[in-house]
């Protein structure tokens, strides 16, 4: 199976223009040397990013067996959404797979940000809800296809 997304939630698409910008000036630019861990699943979940050029993958444990890849993140995609909803805990682990670029978030900042703007926080809230729903379908199928008898085309 192919883990490199096939219909992705960039944030060119997902916010206007408006938003896309005020949430930027809340980022800082960062480098993530290739082979780096950005979380665990499991760990606290108190920033984000949107990567500018590389690959992160997506990954989650599996108990006895090595962590599969869900998904592989790009250009203008989420890495992480366990930031937005209590217990802010990461849902799966997080790694560069190439020299990434990012803009990262301090969660708190952001999620303050959007109580203080209902509106700002309904357009972040359906743009990472659909990140959300597209991660977990990923992860059923990638999860079908590595551990299912038959792959996810044996789903009912």
């Amino acid at each position: 199976m192919n883990t490199t997304t096939t219909s992705t939630i960039r944030i060119t698409q997902a916010l206007s223009a408006e938003y896309r910008t005020r949430l930027l000036r809340s980022a800082r630019e960062v480098s993530i040397p290739q082979g780096t861990r950005l979380f665990e699943e499991g760990g606290r979940a108190d920033r984000f990013w949107i990567v500018r050029t590389g690959t992160v993958t997506l990954d989650m444990y599996v108990p006895g067996r090595r962590s599969p890849v869900i998904e592989t993140i790009g250009i203008d995609e989420l890495v992480g959404w366990s930031w937005l909803f209590p217990p802010y805990v990461w849902q799966l682990g997080a790694e560069a797979t190439t020299p990434v670029r990012a803009y990262e978030f301090d969660a708190v900042a952001v999620r303050l940000m959007c109580e203080h703007d209902p509106q700002l926080g309904a357009a972040v809230g359906q743009w990472v809800g659909k990140v959300l729903a597209h991660r977990l379908q990923s992860a059923r199928t990638r999860l079908l296809d590595l551990y299912a008898p038959y792959g996810s085309g044996s789903a009912l």
